[in-house]
Parts: C-alpha cells; structure tokens; sequence
C-alpha cells in the first residue's frame, strides 16, 4: 500500500495544485479556456500519437488485454441503459451521467501508470489508448445526440463530429504508424515527445483548476451513484474481464487501473457542444475525482 500511496498521491497532489492556483486567482480566469483548448488539441493528441507510434508491443499479446478492455467497457454500457429506463433522469442528465461512468481520463491514468508502472505500464496504457479512446468517444457522441438533443442527430452528423475529435485522430496515427513500421522520424518523435510531457503536467493541473465544488455538492445522489458505477464497478467489471480472458500480470493491473480512474475533464467539453447537462457534468467530474483519490489506492492494493 505504501508504494502505491507513494505513486498515486503526487498525480493528485499535482490536481490539487490546480484547484489552489485557481481558487487564488494567480492566473487569469480568461486564460483556463484557452489552455484546456491547446490541450485537448494539441498536447494530448501529441501523446497519444508519440506512445502508440513508438510503442513496442513485440513481448506482449494485447488482443487478451483488449477484449478486457472493451468487455468491462461494454459491460457498464449494458447497466447505464438499464438505468436509463429505471430512473427519472432527464434525457441530458442521462447523457452526462454515461458520460461520468464510461468514460475515463487519460491523464490521470497515464500519469499513475507511469508512476507505479515505469515504461512497460506506459506501453501497455498506448493499448488500453488504441481500444478506448475511440470507442468510447463514439459511443459519447452517440449517446449525447440521441438523448441530449429534442430530436436525434442524424449519421453524417455523427460521423463529422467523429472525424473531427483529435484524440479518435491521433489514435488512429498512431496505430497506423505503429501496425506499418513506419514510426516517428527523428525530429517529428522529439517534437511529439517534448508536446506530450507538456500534455501531463498541464492536464492534471488544468483538471484541479476545473473541480467545481459547490455544483457537485447540488447534485448529491446522482455524483455517488455515478461515482459508484465508475469508480467500483467499472473495475469490478474489467477485473471480471480480466479473468475471463485469462489476463494477467502487468496487462491486468494496467487494466484495472484504466477502470479505477475518475471520469474525463473533456466530457465537459462535449456535453457543452452536444447539448447535455454542462453543469451536472462538472458536478460529476469534480465529485469522481475527489472520490477517486480515496478509491483508487484501495483498488489497486486490493488487486496486488
């Protein structure tokens, strides 16, 4: 427990550093838009296009590990529809409360992972990237022009939006880049690297400076039950996967850790552009990432 305690607490102690740079004012409010914007846009794309270009994944076998992946995924979409016929949220709270409990941040899971985890884990977290990220930013956008909106969105809607999100493009960069051999040349590798590092730092902080308190207070029982699906059973269900698909090892524990992290600061984005409810989605990122700071060490010492 001490070594995970030891890696986890300095990724949210970088959050809170956010929250405290924001709450004094030492920066401008008008520039967090700006820098959430050259993140999600830049930096983060960059990472992600770096770790899969580059990845070495000769000494694992990664479908196992995905069919976990997309399984535990799945799963929590199968329970979050269930939910939607067995409660009264509203069509753009339902929306954002998928988003809360299927989707995860990448940020704090690359940066736990490369704590706990050094450069195997960092590899085998470019794989739970390939499966993830385009999966469930698909399903997002799905879900949020079926229910947040009066009326559903049509397909070529939903396809341009798609071809537009910068992660689903960096993804399939990378794969690409990785499955032909072709790599990152030299200058476009340390551009992409040095842009990545950069990625980390300011995600984690910008997530901090994001966490809003009082809104994730007003929303009381939909933030623990949300915060119940993402942070307890999703790695429950990717543990359950794990087993099934007789996954073990690093591969597992990168798994479950992938599960265990609170919900994306981008849904927020999203849920702003889609139509959902922007305001529970805040309540929701703020009160999984305050929870998980608590939840996630006891998950993984559990798991170890």
């Amino acid at each position: 427990m001490e070594a995970i305690l030891n890696s986890l607490i300095p990724v949210f102690l970088v959050i809170a550093l956010g929250a405290v740079i924001k709450r004094i004012g030492f920066l401008d409010e008008g520039l967090w838009a700006p820098l959430d914007r050259l993140t999600y846009y830049v930096f983060f794309p960059a990472l992600l296009l770096h770790t899969l270009a580059t990845a070495d994944l000769a000494n694992f076998d990664v479908w196992p590990m995905a069919y976990a992946l997309w399984g535990g995924l799945f799963s929590m979409v199968a329970i979050l529809m269930v939910l939607r016929v067995t409660t009264k949220l509203t069509g753009p709270q339902f929306a954002s409360v998928f988003q809360g409990a299927a989707r995860w941040n990448g940020f704090v899971a690359l940066a736990a992972i490369g704590q706990l985890y050094g450069p195997e884990g960092v590899t085998l977290a470019a794989v739970s990237f390939a499966v993830l990220v385009p999966t469930v930013n698909v399903l997002s956008v799905l879900i949020l022009t079926r229910y947040a909106g009066d009326t559903p969105a049509g397909m070529g809607t939903v396809l341009k939006l798609l071809s537009k999100n910068p992660l689903i493009l960096a993804c399939a960069a990378g794969i690409a880049l990785n499955a032909t051999h072709i790599g990152l040349p030299g200058p476009l590798a340390t551009t992409a690297d040095i842009l990545g590092k950069a990625a980390l730092t300011i995600g984690l902080i910008a997530i901090g400076a994001g966490l809003k308190w009082h809104e994730a207070l007003a929303h009381k029982w939909i933030v623990l039950l949300t915060s119940a699906l993402k942070l307890a059973v999703m790695p429950a269900l990717m543990l359950g996967w794990c087993i099934f698909f007789d996954v073990t090892g690093l591969p597992r524990l990168v798994v479950l850790l992938c599960g265990a992290v609170p919900g994306a600061t981008s849904s927020y984005i999203l849920a702003r552009q889609l139509g959902g409810d922007a305001s529970l989605m805040a309540s929701l990122i703020t009160g999984g990432t305050i929870l998980a700071a608590v939840t996630m060490p006891v998950i993984l010492w559990l798991a170890s």
